[in-house]
């Protein structure tokens, strides 16, 4: 039985909520600014050292730190106050911002290893943050409205994302690098006040005296006996792995379409205007119902829309098909994202973020590797159309080994516990007898 309102009603209602709307505003302004912020830097650096090795390694120094910690960030977001985590790593995000400003003046003279170590503690910062803010956005939205209101935070999240690297841009070009950094570190002083003004919420419960090592293992443990955790996860982590090929644009751009920077400035927005579109959508009507042949429907179209992009030698047939695929990434981020919520407790979610986020990160990291790799040993597009090939099979081997994952449905509000791990963590997992009333 369905407990999700009427489409128009249960979107109006998530967005009545006042902590919802502060925290929207708040993760819109954060990645304004992380997005404007990653944009400067990498220009910048490369300025300084005309070198393209210089961006791989700025990767680097923030992705290993924040993939280094994610495990033990999510076992703090289990912990402890969220909301605090979440205005402590918001203020260290501005002071770097604010650090970043008062040095652009002088990168030149002074060097890129002070960038580099801000943007190490900006990865520190992410390892905290990244599985906290999830998890800490599903207290503020009774469980019923939580479908709806992850379709609101991936379609605001998304279009930062395509609007922040512009913002970037053009303070970058008016008015300097110092200017970017300015802009960025207001949006951020707004988004720690939109956080400030969320109530705090209780914390989560967890068994006192519990080691560090034990808690990373019951997390570890729960994602692995679910089958719609373990399984979502997977789908993201090989698609993108096998299926992204978003890396070997430019080559598209410049040797096989033969459309200059212009057309690859074109084909890079295509996917971001495919998934925005499906998002917007998906805030009237998200994907509750059947949920789970969904993501694999959807995936699977990812999969035949990068085959069509690496087999056309069209200019316009290949803008179709990546956003094609942007659409149907879409589906699958906004289910993603709503699965994480509703198929893991309160105490769990920390955890449940941390393991999800080190899959996104590995995926993006190892994809672009892969890509590479693939494009010189098979040629670029047989390289992305096998990949596509690849994709469809791993949607096959999934959706047969999977079967819970198949039968998903979101609009299912209760939560749902492997019956073994609720067995030995019986203390665990029970909830607060402080917590949010369960609508």
């Amino acid at each position: 039985m369905s407990l999700t309102p009427p489409h128009t009603a249960a979107s109006q209602d998530v967005l009545r909520l006042p902590e919802f709307r502060a925290m929207l505003l708040a993760a819109v302004t954060s990645t304004l600014a992380s997005r404007a912020v990653a944009l400067t830097v990498a220009y910048q650096l490369y300025q300084i050292t005309k070198n393209p090795l210089t961006l791989g390694i700025l990767g680097l120094v923030e992705a290993i730190p924040a993939l280094s910690l994610a495990l033990f960030g999510g076992v703090v977001a289990d912990r402890n106050d969220r909301r605090r985590i979440l205005l402590l790593t918001i203020s260290v995000e501005i002071v770097c911002a604010l650090l970043f400003a008062l040095y652009a003046p002088h990168a030149t003279v002074g060097g890129i290893i002070p960038i580099l170590a801000l943007i190490f503690t900006l990865g520190i910062a992410r390892g905290f943050s990244d599985p906290a803010l999830p998890a800490f956005q599903a207290q503020v939205v009774p469980r019923e409205l939580l479908l709806r209101a992850s379709a609101w935070r991936s379609s605001a999240g998304q279009a930062a994302a395509i609007t922040g690297p512009a913002l970037g841009g053009v303070l970058y070009a008016s008015a300097g690098a110092a200017a970017a950094y300015g802009v960025a570190c207001a949006l951020l002083l707004a988004s720690l006040a939109c956080v400030a003004y969320v109530k705090p919420k209780p914390k989560p419960r967890f068994t006192p005296g519990e080691p560090i090592w034990q808690s990373v293992k019951a997390g570890l443990a729960f994602v692995v006996q679910r089958q719609v955790l373990v399984g979502s996860m997977a789908l993201d982590l090989f698609s993108v792995l096998f299926g992204g090929a978003v890396a070997l644009l430019p080559i598209f751009a410049s040797d096989i379409l033969r459309v200059g920077p212009l057309g690859l400035s074109v084909l890079v927005a295509a996917p971001s205007v495919g998934a925005l579109g499906v998002m917007l959508y998906a805030t009237r009507r998200p994907p509750g119902k059947n949920a789970g042949r969904t993501l694999l429907v959807a995936v699977a179209g990812f999969g035949v829309s990068i085959m069509v992009f690496g087999l056309s030698h069209n200019f316009y047939l290949s803008v179709a098909a990546l956003i094609a695929t942007g659409l149907f990434d879409g589906i699958s981020m906004v289910i993603r994202s709503a699965t994480l919520q509703l198929k893991a407790p309160d105490h769990m979610r920390g955890r449940v973020n941390s393991v999800s986020g080190m899959f996104i990160g590995a995926s993006n990291e190892l994809g672009a590797f892969e890509s590479g790799m693939a494009a010189s040993l098979l040629g670029t597009a047989r390289s992305v159309w096998l990949g596509g090939i690849v994709t469809l099979i791993v949607v096959g081997v999934t959706a047969y080994l999977a079967p819970e994952l198949r039968a998903m449905n979101l609009e299912d509000i209760e939560e749902d516990l492997p019956a073994q791990l609720a067995d030995v963590n019986e203390g665990i997992l029970k909830p607060a007898s402080d917590a949010a009333p369960r609508l």
